[in-house]
């Protein structure tokens, strides 16, 4: 009774005769707006002293109340960095988890769980006490429902049916004779770049595009420059690339030329007539307009000055 009596100064000497050093605890009850906090969290030997203030702190607010980075660091005058650097410390001791969660009109929100007692906790996971139990939901005290009995006649198994089996994948075809060419130009391709190395179902789905090609008189070397002529670098998917430039790239048919014996457009040819050495337009050469014989004049040619009547030059004189 003497020593309850003494003040704490008193209280204080008294004990400092039996410890000239060390720590004093003076102690006083609280009646209201206190909290309790365990000696493993208050004296854990791998926390740091932010981390054992923070989850301090944390079990001090009440549910609901708002726990963020920005928050604390506001509240507690610290960088957000060392705020999150204690959170992430008491949540690899088991006093903190962060959950994710859906609400019930679709939002994702984090919860945030403070355990004052982990090492109670944590037995549920099958963990021992030095390990770490990370993002578990909040323990709760639940009433255990009432045990349910089986019914006295189990219902009986449905019959069961011999169900068919499932198809197999459905194989794209063989590649037929007319396009046997351009499968080979495709899988020939790889000589071009090792990259465009395909698979029979890729050559067979592909084959008649090329075909398709083919077909309006373009070259095989035409094709392969058209498909391995400026290929990206990081090609992920060459049978897309492939199947894009046969798409997008196909070259049109080629005109129907016209016959050899058809009659071409436009004027015809200039003919020198044989007779007056004048230009005329005739599809054969021969004599002009002017020189074809008529009923009344000579089948020959008429003479002209200097030439005799078949056209042979005059004899000249002697001198």
């Amino acid at each position: 009774m003497a020593l309850k009596q003494l003040n704490a100064p008193q209280r204080a000497r008294s004990v400092d005769r039996r410890s000239p050093s060390g720590l004093v605890k003076i102690s006083a009850p609280h009646a209201r707006n206190f909290t309790v906090v365990g000696n493993h969290l208050a004296q854990h030997p791998h926390l740091s002293g932010l981390a054992i203030g923070l989850a301090t702190h944390l079990q001090s607010l009440p549910d609901g109340a708002r726990a963020d980075v920005r928050t604390l660091s506001r509240r507690l005058r610290e960088g957000r960095i060392r705020i999150a650097a204690a959170l992430r410390e008491l949540e690899e001791y088991g006093y903190l988890a962060r959950p994710r969660e859906r609400t019930a009109d679709g939002r994702v929100i984090t919860r945030i769980y403070v355990y004052d007692n982990p090492a109670a906790t944590r037995s549920e996971c099958g963990k021992p006490v030095g390990s770490t139990c990370r993002r578990r939901p909040p323990v709760r005290d639940t009433v255990a429902p009432p045990p349910v009995e089986p019914p006295a006649d189990p219902p009986a198994e449905p019959a069961t049916t011999d169900t068919p089996p499932a198809p197999p994948a459905r194989e794209a075809p063989p590649p037929s004779p007319e396009h046997a060419p351009a499968a080979a130009l495709l899988a020939g391709l790889r000589t071009r770049d090792p990259r465009l190395m395909l698979s029979e179902r890729d050559i067979r789905r592909l084959a008649p595009a090329v075909a398709e090609w083919l077909a309006r008189d373009a070259s095989p070397e035409a094709v392969r420059i058209a498909l391995t002529t400026g290929l990206p670098s990081d090609l992920h998917s060459p049978v897309a690339v492939l199947r894009y430039r046969l798409a997008e790239l196909v070259p049109p048919p080629l005109p129907v030329s016209a016959p050899p014996d058809a009659p071409r457009g436009g004027p015809p040819p200039f003919q020198t007539c044989d007779a007056c050495d004048r230009a005329f337009r005739s599809p054969e050469p021969g004599l002009c307009g002017d020189c074809r014989p008529h009923e009344a004049a000579a089948v020959s040619p008429l003479p002209r000055p200097g030439l005799r009547g078949d056209g042979r030059p005059l004899c000249t004189p002697a001198a």
